[in-house]
């Protein structure tokens, strides 16, 4: 068994990187970090040109159809890159999430418009009690004249100040947790940008006053269609912090073999190999637990829930990890602005929570443990 990518997907992966490189380097990371806006919208428009966006997308809904392992290794490079561009809320979230439980008519209009670029969507929080709780402002939605319509807000909600649509979990009078799409630009839709820990990932705040929205999915159905989707998701984005992981290991090594103290290379120092040599481990254990998720994505394999979480758990605690680390090795000039590497410390926190804490990833991933074994355990115990 060959647990790895192929000739051909490790060409594209480096095809990016060398796009990426001349396209999203530091500059260009930079002039979005000072600048006014929050995203690289040029930068943007030209991943869905090439096919980036829409790796996954199927060919008739305007992408290439190539896949999730194609999809995989281009998240990885993005966020090698800190790449200053909404991937994981229009690509990883949103188009997934249409996949998934969209109409015919919403799939054929949006799904194009993500993967070319030329439009940005965004999933906007969950509320409620749930496997996905984490505590957002509620959102309702009622029958109206224009059909559905919904009032509340949602906050914070990433990429939501650039976005022009979103995907609203709602509830009903019964509670009942369901899915709407909300075009933005309704004139009942109120945006606030938020301060965020990364600045070229805004956040902002959404307020829905009689807003006429289109049902996605069926009623009451919405719990079931974000598991589903937050388990995909979860994939894509770990790689997207692997990729940034693994960048900050690079950044620390090449400082450590050129910086000299006291006559010597600092990476020749115990403290500092051991620091690195820590980095190194979490990252490839999350390379590992990533490219088992990636199998069971692209199989959609009965483990994915449970690929999803080791996936997730493991790349979030590699890239805080080495990001954290990195700065350590950089000593005293790691916390300066003119060094890069704040960029991966602020992208690791804030990829950090855009599926929800780390917490509630560690209670799936012991509860999809839990459920794997409980026939054997059931089983083992009628045979006593």
């Amino acid at each position: 068994m060959e647990f790895d990518f192929s000739a051909e997907q490790k060409q594209l992966k480096n095809e990016a990187r060398r796009f990426l490189a001349d396209r999203c380097g530091r500059d260009a990371v930079r002039a979005v970090l000072d600048g006014p806006a929050s995203t690289d919208r040029a930068l943007w428009r030209r991943l869905g040109e090439l096919g980036f966006l829409g790796a996954a997308i199927p060919e008739e809904y305007g992408g290439i159809g190539a896949g999730y392992l194609e999809a995989c290794v281009l998240a990885e490079e993005l966020g090698r890159a800190v790449a200053p561009v909404p991937y994981a809320s229009s690509i990883a979230l949103a188009a997934e999430c249409l996949m998934l439980a969209g109409s015919e008519q919403q799939k054929r209009r949006w799904l194009p418009l993500l993967a070319s670029g030329a439009a940005i969507g965004k999933l906007a929080g969950i509320d409620g009690p749930g496997p996905h709780a984490f505590t957002l402002p509620a959102t309702s939605v009622r029958a109206g004249g224009r059909g559905l319509v919904v009032d509340g807000r949602k906050l914070p909600v990433a990429d939501g100040d650039i976005a022009d649509f979103a995907l609203v979990p709602v509830r009903d009078d019964a509670g009942a947790l369901s899915l709407t799409l909300i075009e933005l630009g309704d004139p009942g839709v109120t945006r606030r940008t938020l301060e965020s820990i990364d600045p070229t990932r805004s956040q902002a705040e959404l307020v829905f006053a009689d807003v006429a929205a289109e049902p996605l999915g069926a009623a009451g159905e919405g719990g079931r269609i974000l598991e589903r989707v937050f388990d995909r998701a979860a994939v894509l984005i770990a790689f997207e912090q692997l990729g940034g992981a693994e960048r900050a290991l690079e950044m620390a090594r090449d400082y450590a073999q050129e910086r000299f103290a006291f006559g010597r290379p600092i990476g020749s120092l115990q403290a500092v190999k051991h620091m690195l040599a820590d980095m190194y481990v979490s990252a490839t254990l999350a390379r590992s637990n990533c490219y088992y998720g990636a199998w069971a994505l692209s199989t959609n394999a009965t483990e994915l829930a449970q690929a999803a979480a080791t996936a997730r758990v493991s790349a979030t605690q590699a890239y805080q990890h080495c990001a954290r680390n990195n700065i350590q090795v950089h000593g005293g000039m790691g916390f300066t602005w003119e060094f890069d590497c704040h960029l991966y410390y602020r992208r690791s926190n804030l990829l950090a929570a855009v599926l929800g804490p780390l917490s509630h990833w560690e209670d799936r991933l012991v509860q999809c443990l839990v459920d794997a074994r409980t026939p054997t355990t059931a089983l083992a115990g009628a045979a006593q």
